[in-house]
């Protein structure tokens, strides 16, 4: 079964790189996006305004501000 990681809209670099690392990528557009993803990428301003950091998953949640594309991807990574 792949690895669904979940990424906020605004980061299509870092859903282009998880992809071609061969990552299913689902694009999270609301709160109820995180459900059945693995992992969830969001920029640090969305975590609270999404819910995601309220427990709306139990996934690894990785805050994506300031990261090149690569090291999320290192990150993501490590976490499966």
């Amino acid at each position: 079964m792949a690895v669904i990681i979940g990424v906020e809209e605004a980061l299509t670099n870092v859903q282009e790189a998880l992809r071609d690392k061969g990552y299913e990528v689902k694009t999270i557009k609301n709160e109820q996006d995180v459900q059945g993803c693995d992992c969830c990428v969001v920029t640090g301003s969305e975590m609270n305004a999404m819910g995601i950091n309220d427990t709306m998953t139990k996934a690894p949640v990785i805050d994506a501000k300031g990261m090149p594309a690569e090291d999320i991807v290192k990150e993501v990574a490590s976490r499966m």
